[in-house]
């Protein structure tokens, strides 16, 4: 298992992809209708305007949020091999806590984690 094996991985994912979208263009015929492009409400008909305006915070707590969750995933390897590598691995698992926790502070710092 080499840069081989990624490339293989990288290139099967890509004609997964796009051959499941190609597929679906050529099988599937396509209909201009009104109704599907209307914003679909839980079966209760819109009225008025379905564009409104949300507040950004909530995206941008959602983001943060996402972030440091995904940037947590990546302690579980550490954890598994921290024996195996020995004092280089603990080194590094400290680097990238204290970097995550720098980002933490500049979020706060910014007012990104207060809630509405």
């Amino acid at each position: 298992m080499g840069p081989a094996s990624l490339i293989v991985l990288i290139l099967a994912a890509v004609a997964f992809s796009a051959g499941g979208i190609l597929l679906s263009k050529v099988v599937l015929r396509a209909s201009k209708n009104a109704v599907k492009g209307e914003p679909y409400e839980c079966g209760v008909p819109t009225v008025g305007p379905s564009w409104v305006q949300f507040n950004v915070g909530y995206y941008l707590f959602a983001l943060i949020f996402l972030i440091f969750d995904v940037e947590l995933i990546f302690l579980y390897p550490w954890a598994v091999t921290v024996q195996k590598l020995g004092m280089f691995a603990f080194v590094e698992a400290v680097i990238f806590l204290f970097i995550l926790f720098m980002g933490f502070l500049y979020a706060h710092k910014k007012g990104a984690l207060k809630w509405m």
